[in-house]
């Protein structure tokens, strides 16, 4: 059985390590038995190691790509030193920028942070906010951390925002005009770009 550890979106190289994370989100493509991007199948048979990961890559035509984007059935940063591993490599050999789609869980999962071992190797950051406070996220997004994991996503886009050049924090269409609102008032205080996700079926 074959795995889906890169596949291609528009003119991106998306990067498919795990199926792991810490949300349990009610809208997450993860729900779609169809898969995503014209039926691709995400879900891994095991992790594929950094290894199996470069090797992917450069079976592809990676000149190509405008950009390299961590994000597929699961959290990238459930792998945190593998993914910055795998980043130190794709540096080494290729001049494209790297993107990290997260839920912004990572110093949670780490205990510690980790967003300075992110400087000079990810050129973007879009971190997954979709709701306007904590209650709300805990409802839509199930986290196994509970409410506390809402603050610790704006820390993270906050300490992120000094080691990476962009940081986006993104909401899914899902939620109402007001939270939409309240979320890119959030973004805009803490300095960094708002984005609206449309909701994947």
């Amino acid at each position: 059985m074959s795995m889906t550890i890169t596949y291609e979106l528009g003119s991106s190289l998306y990067i498919n390590i795990t199926n792991h994370c810490t949300n349990h989100c009610s809208f997450c493509v993860r729900n779609n038995p169809d898969g995503v991007a014209s039926g691709i199948d995400l879900w891994l048979e095991r992790e594929p190691t950094i290894d199996e990961v470069i090797e992917d890559i450069q079976k592809r035509q990676v000149a190509k790509y405008k950009e390299f984007v961590f994000c597929g059935y699961g959290e990238p940063m459930m792998r945190p030193y593998d993914t910055i591993e795998i980043c130190k490599r794709l540096k080494e050999k290729y001049d494209i920028p790297i993107r990290i789609n997260t839920n912004g869980h990572a110093n949670l999962i780490c205990g510690r942070d980790i967003t300075p071992q992110l400087k000079g190797l990810v050129d973007s950051i879009s971190i997954s906010l979709n709701a306007a406070n904590g209650e709300n996220y805990q409802k839509i997004c199930r986290s196994e951390y509970g409410e506390k994991a809402y603050d610790a996503i704006l820390d993270f886009a906050a300490k992120c925002k000094k080691h990476v050049p962009n940081v986006v924090l993104s909401v899914v269409d899902v939620i109402s005009r007001e939270d939409i609102q309240t979320c890119q008032a959030i973004a805009q205080g803490i300095g960094v770009d708002f984005r609206i996700r449309p909701f994947a079926i």
